[in-house]
Order: structure tokens, then C-alpha cells, then sequence
């Protein structure tokens, strides 16, 4: 929309979309407000997207400003939009590479290394999928395993809280897998099985790998080595009835 008050110059919402890592689409809502004086003067801007965090949001906004800048004295909007549809991907990917140094500096209340345990129901598309879940392990700095155990999947992530949640919106809203007639789909079936604050007695995974078990004694035995019996059996068995 738009609207032109005479005094406060004019303001209107653009939506782009973007294609984003792994073909999904980041839906970005822009505002953009022109001052009288624009474009002599710097339009406000504010950004908003429903698969970013604030401090993405944060982060593209103050990107387009510096861009913004450099076109002072000229019509930029346009310009700024192609830009940002160009280099949504970098901003992002600096943006989470930044967030976890400071996350891993300020150890308030989000401080801590978090876990978490997820179930898959299935994967049809197996090598992509997995494929996805190592990038985005290794991009949030996510250790831990996947597991394949007879149907069952599960997904145990050690990280960073604000980077396990990250991954969780990722794997929500990303088209993963595949559904019967071979369409790419999100995943809709994914339960969070568990979600805590690491504790002593717990050992932290070094890396993220993908591995196969053959009997339930091999999969208790991966989580007993890294002292979450209690966690393997108050969660895994009851997926096995």
C-alpha cells in the first residue's frame, strides 16, 4: 500500500521472495519510508520475515542502509531490492557465523549448551535429506548424530539454544524430503522428542555423524557412551511399540 501525508513524505510495504539455501523461499516483508528530502536523505527501512531471526532482520537492515549510502542523492529503492535479492544468502550466512560468537561470549540466560532429541517419521528421499541435515549441523555449529535404526530416526543436536532453534525453524519450513508422488514437501512429521540444558554428566558430541545401528542394544549403547541413559530410556523404546 501507500500513502503520501505531506509532511511525512511517503512510506509503502514491498514482499519479495527470495530463493534461499536448499531452493526454500525466505519471504521478506519491506518497509520502506521516503522522506520529503529523499532521495538527499536516507529512506527509513525496516525489515521482517517470518523464516528469519531478529537479528537476520536486524542484519539485512543494516546492510541495505550501508548499500542505501552509496546511492544517496539517486532513486535507490530499486536498486536496494535487487540487492537484497542478490545477497540475502551472504548476509544470512554472516549473520549466523556472528551470532554464534557472541552467543558463545555472552553466556546469559541463553548461555549453556542445549540438546535436543527429534523423530523422524520417514525420509523417501534419503541422500538429499541427509545430505541437508549435515549442511545445516555444521552451518549452526550443531554437533551430535543422526540415526537410522530399523524405521526409526532420530536426530540428537548439541549446540548452541539459540542455534537449536534455528535448526528446528529450518527443518519446519524447508521442503526436505519428498512426498509418494515424488514432489519436494516439508516436514510435517517430526516430533521434538526432548529438549534440556547439556548437564555435567553429559558428554559433548565433538562432531555431527550420520550412523546406522542394527539392534536396539547398539543404539543404547551410542547414547550410554555419551551418559544419556536416562534419556535413551525414558524416549526410544516406547517407538518401538
Amino acid at each position: 500500500f501507500l500513502y503520501f501525508p505531506e509532511t511525512h513524505g511517503i512510506s509503502f510495504r514491498i514482499q519479495i521472495s527470495v530463493k534461499e539455501l536448499l531452493d526454500t523461499d525466505v519471504l521478506l516483508k519491506l518497509l520502506f519510508h521516503l522522506p520529503i528530502n529523499y532521495p538527499s536523505t536516507l529512506p527509513d527501512i525496516s525489515v521482517n520475515s517470518d523464516q528469519l531471526t531478529r537479528a537476520q532482520c536486524m542484519d539485512v537492515k543494516d546492510k541495505l542502509l550501508e548499500q542505501a549510502k552509496k546511492h544517496l542523492s539517486e532513486p535507490m529503492v530499486h536498486d536496494l531490492i535487487l540487492w537484497v535479492q542478490q545477497h540475502l544468502q551472504d548476509v544470512i550466512k554472516q549473520s549466523a557465523t556472528v551470532c554464534n560468537e557472541k552467543t558463545t561470549l555472552s553466556k546469559g540466560t541463553e548461555g549453556g549448551i542445549w540438546m535436543i532429541l527429534l523423530h523422524l517419521d520417514h525420509m523417501r528421499a534419503k541422500a538429499k535429506y541427509v545430505k541437508t541435515v549435515e549442511k545445516w549441523a555444521s552451518n549452526l555449529r550443531l554437533t551430535g548424530r543422526l540415526m537410522f535404526m530399523g524405521k526409526i530416526i532420530l536426530i540428537l543436536l548439541q549446540g548452541d539454544r539459540s542455534s537449536i532453534k534455528e535448526y528446528l525453524v529450518l527443518q519446519k519450513t524447508s521442503k526436505v524430503d519428498v512426498d509418494s508422488s515424488g514432489k519436494k514437501c516439508k516436514e510435517k512429521m517430526m516430533s521434538v522428542l526432548c529438549e534440556t540444558e547439556v548437564q555435567s554428566q553429559h558428554k559433548r558430541f565433538q562432531t555431527f555423524e550420520i550412523k546406522e545401528y542394527s539392534t536396539l542394544e547398539e543404539l543404547q549403547k551410542e547414547f550410554e557412551t555419551a551418559g544419556l541413559t536416562t534419556l535413551f530410556s525414558e524416549f526410544v523404546p516406547p517407538l518401538f511399540k
